[in-house]
Parts: C-alpha cells; structure tokens; sequence
C-alpha cells in the first residue's frame, strides 16, 4: 500500500478549497482544453487512497458560497470539479444556512453536535428535523432545503462535483453581500 504524506494531503486540502473559492467567484468563463498528453493527465490523477486522523484534517473558512463563520475541510476530491468529492463543515451554534438547492445530489452525515434540516423555500425552525451526530441526509437534484446548527455542529457532505449552491432568494447569498 502506498503511503501519502501529510504535506501532500495538506497541499490537495487546500487546493481544493482553492478551487472551490475559485469557483464560487467565476463567471462564465470559457472552458479550459483538456490535457494534451498523458503524462499531464497521469501528473492530475488523485491519489490511490487518503488516510485521514482527525489531526490531519486541515480546516480553513467555509467558501464565500456559505454565510460567514463556518470552517471548512476538504477530505477527498475537488468538489469544484466533476467527480467524486467529500468535505466536512464545522458551524457554530445558531449558524444558518438559508433556503437553496444544489444541481446535484447531496448527501450529509451528521459527525457531531446537532444539524437542523428543513424542506422548502422559507426558512422556519419549527417544521425542521433535528438530525443529532449519526445521522443521514440525503437531498436530490434541485431539492429547496434549509440547515441550522444547534450547538457546534460538524457535518460531512460527500457527492459528486462539481458542487454548486443557489440561494432561493438570491438577497440570502453571501455572495451578493456588500463589501
């Protein structure tokens, strides 16, 4: 088996993060051409397997598609590109994350604390299910659904990339905030 290093897993957890940073902030640029040669490609190509401790897990700030003050980790893949992709988000109590849906499947497994999921296009935490460490979610394809987290709360959001957020009401994306 091979073994990978911790500067290597630190390097493709933060260009991941880059990448999905990156993103979040394009606009519709042109696609860029696929890798000439095969050494280029094999060069891109992920690792054969990551091991990860909880001590090896490099947190950083959520992306600016999330409102501020969550931390954001990415485990496998580059969830701003197609493919297979696994982050871990850490929120504080109260932290919200209002109405939107993904134009892929969403799949979330609560690590620790409490993770409030909610249906639909209005944020109301009286008609949520409170999802305690454990926990599964699953959300399809356009699936309008709202989160809170009671207490700090850790989830674990895998899919297939790229990984993308759109606001219900687009006033709720940080994103449009005024800087």
């Amino acid at each position: 088996m091979k073994k990978i290093s911790l500067s290597a897993v630190a390097l493709l957890l933060v260009s991941a993060l880059a990448a999905l940073a990156a993103e979040d902030a394009k606009t519709a640029a042109p696609a860029k051409p696929a890798a000439k040669n095969a050494a280029a490609a094999k060069a891109a190509k992920a690792p054969d397997h990551v091991a990860l401790t909880p001590a090896d897990i490099k947190w950083g700030e959520a992306p600016p598609m999330l409102p501020p003050g969550a931390k954001a980790a990415v485990l496998e893949g580059d969830p701003g590109k197609a493919g297979a992709f696994t982050i871990r988000l850490r929120m504080p109590g109260g932290y919200k994350i209002p109405p939107h849906w993904h134009p892929t499947v969403e799949h979330v497994t609560v690590i620790s604390g409490t993770f409030n999921l909610g249906m639909g296009d209005k944020f109301d935490d009286t008609k949520g299910t409170a999802l305690p460490a454990g926990s599964f979610g699953y959300m399809g394809v356009k699936m309008r659904h709202y989160a809170w987290a009671t207490g700090e709360t850790e989830v674990q959001v895998h899919g297939m990339g790229p990984f993308a957020l759109h606001y219900v009401n687009p006033a709720d994306d940080p994103r449009n905030a005024k800087k």
